[in-house]
């Protein structure tokens, strides 16, 4: 496996351990819809939690400006499909969680997890 999936992995069961710390139910990971991906689904009350997990080995750029409009849209069709696939009469929610440190550090990672992050994006009219 290459580093950066390493590192990925890392971050994942390190936002995965955050999410369980504070009362989320994890239903699912790295959940595929043809060749889009959402990280993370949980479940928190009438919840259901599409989580977008940026992991970095340093603070030289901030893991959260990754979460471009075109991400957020993947993640916005990712959760349409799956909630329509579950029938869940469940509210929807964005999060990201930003990870930075490495794993051979032996200090811990600096973590935020940025709840409601963004409202699925509007499609421009045509």
């Amino acid at each position: 496996m290459a580093r950066h999936n390493e590192l990925g992995k890392w971050g994942e069961n390190i936002a995965m351990e955050l999410l369980v710390t504070q009362g989320y139910a994890i239903r699912e990971t790295n959940w595929h819809m043809g060749n889009k991906e959402v990280d993370i689904i949980a479940q928190k009350d009438n919840f259901i939690v599409f989580v977008e997990v940026k992991t970095r080995g340093t603070d030289f750029v901030d893991p959260v400006s990754a979460v471009n409009r075109r991400r957020m849209m993947r993640m916005v069709s990712v959760a349409d499909c799956y909630m329509r696939a579950q029938d869940l009469p469940h509210d929807v929610r964005f999060d990201i969680i930003s990870i930075i440190g490495n794993p051979d550090s032996g200090t811990p990672p600096q973590v935020e997890h940025i709840v409601d992050a963004f409202l699925p994006p509007l499609r421009s009219v045509r």
